[in-house]
């Protein structure tokens, strides 16, 4: 299961799973799993809602373009989740294979509607305030997620472990 650097980089909207299915994967896989949004609110001492109400969604982007950098240069065999607009960086491909969670806006919305901490997990994504705007980002990205991904794997439906054996199967092919 060689990949570049040996990292799996997941990436998908906001909401479909990516932190999650992270986890699961590197526990099967017996490895790390990093999440870059949680690293850039460590690294910022702030949440990424107040990231982006204190300094705008460029800075948050710009911060994004750093990590990626970063993660190129010294994360090894790691699982790394991304933030939904993570994609845009230069050089994700240089990460590591870049896996998409595939799934629609509306199962994405219901996915997290219907989540233990739902409110939580729709407030502390910004974009997501307002759903006819989120709806049409989505439709945007999914084009450039599928465009920079190795391997698309539909999420919808699937638990995390069924997810899990879908990308492992998909690296072994590799």
């Amino acid at each position: 299961m060689k990949t570049k650097n040996n990292n799996i980089v997941l990436i998908g909207f906001m909401g479909v799973g990516k932190g999650t299915t992270a986890r699961a994967l590197s526990k099967s896989l017996k490895t790390v799993n990093l999440d870059c949004d949680d690293l850039i609110e460590s690294s910022q001492n702030m949440k990424i809602k107040e990231i982006f109400e204190q300094h705008g969604e460029k800075y948050f982007r710009n911060l994004e373009k750093n990590l990626a950098k970063f993660l190129t240069t010294n994360v090894k065999n790691t699982i790394i989740s991304t933030g939904g607009g993570f994609v845009n960086v230069k050089g994700l491909n240089k990460i590591g294979t870049v896996i998409y969670l595939k799934a629609s806006f509306e199962a994405i919305i219901e996915r997290l509607k219907n989540s233990a901490n739902s409110e939580k997990k729709m407030a502390k994504r910004p974009l997501l305030s307002n759903l006819t705007k989120a709806k049409e980002l989505h439709k945007t990205r999914e084009k450039i997620y599928e465009k920079k991904a190795d391997i698309i794997i539909e999420v919808e439906q699937k638990t995390p472990k069924q997810i899990v054996k879908e990308i492992i199967k998909n690296l072994q092919k590799r």
